[in-house]
């Protein structure tokens, strides 16, 4: 039997489905690869011509050093995610209607899943669409306005800048960055518990990783952590596919040509 057949066959069973999303989930969307710089570069050219890094951009520092670099590179992509329309990959998943129900863990920040129709997604490394104070007057959260205007030759930010509604002060993405010490967790948080609450009462639970890599490897510690039991992981991912101990399916293919390939 294939491994497409037998991922197959573990879909038709399950009783419940975890869904764990890494960056790669958006590929098919059109949403821009940033794995290792060259990738970071040609979606933004800008940043290639003055030598930064995806990492480098990510750091919270730049908020209180250099707010129009910070917000010209959150805001840009703000504006992109909010344009950008799931890939059918989410529809079918969505399709798969076990008895138990679909969760979603995902370190992805873009918000797809919810605009796909996903209920009950757990966003590990936050929300683009929320934001915070960038001096922490209150560790409210909220969501965010009206989209960030940005002059696309340099990818700076053109003032006004979002605001904290409280003090009045910068306000910056609910998101956990690189290094990132002042990120606000509870709305994260909670997602995170109610999705352990469910996994406890779970049987025959099934988990599809899609698109996550090793660099950042907090999807696949979750999806591996989830199906140590029972082994029903399904991997899908072109470039690291591997499962340790053999203990799940792998599958080395693209997240919307596998799905179709399952569940069409």
């Amino acid at each position: 039997m294939s491994d497409l057949a037998r991922a197959a066959e573990l879909l038709d069973g399950a009783g419940a489905l975890l869904i764990c999303a890494g960056a790669g989930m958006g590929v098919d969307s059109g949403l821009p690869d940033f794995r290792g710089g060259e990738g970071f570069w040609r979606a933004y050219p800008p940043y290639a011509r003055l030598g930064l890094r995806f990492e480098e951009l990510a750091d919270p520092r730049h908020f209180a050093e250099d707010p129009e670099l910070a917000w010209g590179f959150y805001g840009h992509r703000l504006a992109l995610y909010r344009k950008t329309v799931p890939h059918d990959g989410f529809r079918l998943l969505l399709d798969v209607r076990p008895p138990g129900g679909t969760r979603v863990f995902t370190s992805n920040v873009d918000g797809q899943f919810q605009t796909a129709g996903f209920e009950h997604v757990a966003e590990a490394h936050g929300s683009i669409h929320h934001l915070q104070c960038l001096s922490g007057c209150t560790s409210d959260i909220w969501p965010a306005g009206a989209d960030v205007e940005i002059d696309e030759e340099t990818m700076r930010a053109v003032p006004p800048l979002p605001s904290c509604p409280r003090c009045g002060g910068l306000a910056r993405p609910n998101i956990l960055m690189f290094g990132d010490y002042d990120w606000v967790p509870h709305r994260s948080q909670a997602q995170l518990d109610e999705l352990t609450a469910w996994r406890r009462t779970a049987r025959d639970l099934v988990v599809v990783e899609l698109g996550a890599g090793q660099a950042v490897p907090t999807v696949r510690r979750y999806s591996e952590l989830a199906s140590a039991a029972t082994g029903a992981l399904i991997r899908i991912n072109p470039r690291e596919p591997e499962i340790r101990h053999n203990r799940g399916i792998s599958i080395p293919a693209g997240a919307l040509e596998t799905l179709t390939a399952l569940l069409a």
